[in-house]
């Protein structure tokens, strides 16, 4: 009993962890989707990467270009983009860290949220952005 106890106990504990290859591989595709698709300002493919929940708070996809443009400007117009770590949150939600540099040659850190749909495809839930450290610009 103290065995399954102790078992139990150490994977309710234990933080995220890494998601499978696939997993990774195919929430980075939409990610990279959305990115190159900003890039070329087609909205309707960047808008298609997001979660209903987000296309919930943006009702069309050139409200939604707007928004990116507006507030998240590194995203929006970047030199680079590359990613970093992916955790698997567990139930159908990931988080992926990607390191970007805006036109302007400042770093930044963007954490993306990603959910699994009914459908099997990743979409992406949220974006945090932040200076990236030791970033004073």
């Amino acid at each position: 009993m103290r065995c399954w106890l102790a078992l139990f106990l150490a994977f309710a504990l234990t933080p995220a962890h890494a998601a499978d290859d696939g997993a990774r591989d195919a929430a980075r595709a939409t990610i990279t989707r959305q990115a190159e698709a900003l890039v070329r300002d087609d909205a309707t493919t960047a808008y298609a990467q997001a979660a209903p929940s987000i296309q919930g708070m943006f009702p069309t996809a050139d409200v939604f270009l707007g928004m990116v443009r507006n507030s998240y400007r590194p995203v929006y117009r970047h030199r680079s983009f590359v990613f970093g770590k992916l955790l698997d949150l567990g139930d159908g939600a990931l988080s992926q860290d990607v390191a970007i540099q805006d036109e302007d040659g400042i770093d930044w850190t963007a954490v993306y949220s990603l959910e699994r749909g009914a459908d099997g495809q990743w979409r992406i839930s949220g974006c945090r952005l932040m200076k990236a450290e030791g970033t004073n610009a």
